[in-house]
């Protein structure tokens, strides 16, 4: 009888280590199939930042990542509400200024990703015809202008269009800023999409059109084409900036080599930009093979971001 009782004992110990064990395998195993949910926008550095992101955690540290495109405002508010985990994609201090006061209570900003960000009013600066004349004095822009406080003197010529893109975007928030300053009321803000804008640029250039648009760095349009931006006295659309990090509160707990990874993640201007010219070339297809790409070409840089042992991170 004593035996029959011990084995009974032993069988339900048994049991409850068995079912102690499955509980903990299943915690860890929902730990690790967690997926990150990485919101971005339909701009270049936006498209080229999230696929690289995607690639580290998912090729290197085997972490699921899916990327979420949306506009730039519910970017933020995704983020700041949970229903995203992070973005790579916020213009700080001014571009996305109006948003950074809204939701800055409600996330976490890990820092700048990249540096020396730069937005405003941009034309093509080419020359008609050769570059030099046979004097070898260079010849003029076809459009002769410095200033965003020239433009309306030339509305006609510009077709009294600024060809510009989403209008959620903080750069067109700040242009019809600009409009309202510089006293361009016969001027239309146009507003499309990156693409829209860009094949308005390259008809332009290619047929010598006037035209001036929204235009931000970095961006892999002034490596095809030479262009300037506008002078900006009243310094609407701010100064030098930078491209930072957000994260939703409780992400570190939840995620914590994903958040170590976001918090590490930073790179130049020249290292996003060799990246987005590689998207481009193929037509902006297959954005994540090109990521992987510069995964394989730049592993010192990854590793920095992945390692165990904490560094600093760059601000």
């Amino acid at each position: 009888m004593k035996k029959n009782l011990t084995a009974a004992r032993w069988i339900l110990c048994l049991a409850a280590v068995a079912v102690c064990l499955a509980i903990v395998s299943g915690a860890q195993a929902q730990t690790q199939n967690k997926t990150l949910r990485l919101a971005y926008t339909d701009w270049s550095s936006s498209v080229a930042s999230a696929n690289l992101i995607k690639a580290v955690l998912e090729e290197k540290l085997d972490i699921s990542c899916k990327l979420i495109p949306m506009d730039v405002e519910e970017m933020w508010q995704s983020v700041a509400e949970g229903r995203a985990d992070a973005m790579a994609s916020a213009w700080l201090p001014d571009t996305h200024s109006m948003y950074y006061s809204q939701y800055k209570d409600q996330v976490k900003d890990l820092g700048a990703n990249l540096e020396g960000t730069k937005i405003g009013l941009v034309i093509p600066n080419i020359t008609l015809g050769r570059l030099t004349a046979g004097t070898g004095i260079r010849n003029k822009p076809y459009i002769p202008v410095d200033s965003i406080t020239e433009l309306k003197q030339h509305a006609d010529k510009f077709n009294y269009r600024i060809i510009g893109i989403e209008p959620e975007a903080g750069i067109t928030h700040k242009t019809r800023q600009a409009m309202e300053v510089y006293g361009l009321e016969e001027f239309r803000l146009q507003e499309g999409s990156e693409v829209s804008a860009m094949a308005e640029l390259s008809h332009a250039v290619q047929h010598q059109k006037w035209i001036v648009f929204t235009g931000w760095l970095p961006h892999w349009s002034f490596a095809r084409w030479n262009l300037k931006f506008l002078d900006d006295p009243e310094n609407v659309f701010g100064g030098p900036g930078s491209i930072h990090t957000v994260v939703r509160k409780g992400l570190k707990k939840d995620m914590p080599e994903a958040y170590q990874m976001l918090d590490r993640f930073f790179w130049t201007p020249e290292q996003v930009g060799q990246l987005m010219l590689w998207i481009q070339e193929d037509n902006g297809l297959f954005p994540f093979e090109k990521a992987m790409r510069w995964v394989r070409t730049h592993p010192e840089k990854i590793a920095g971001w992945i390692k165990q042992e904490k560094q600093p991170h760059r601000r």
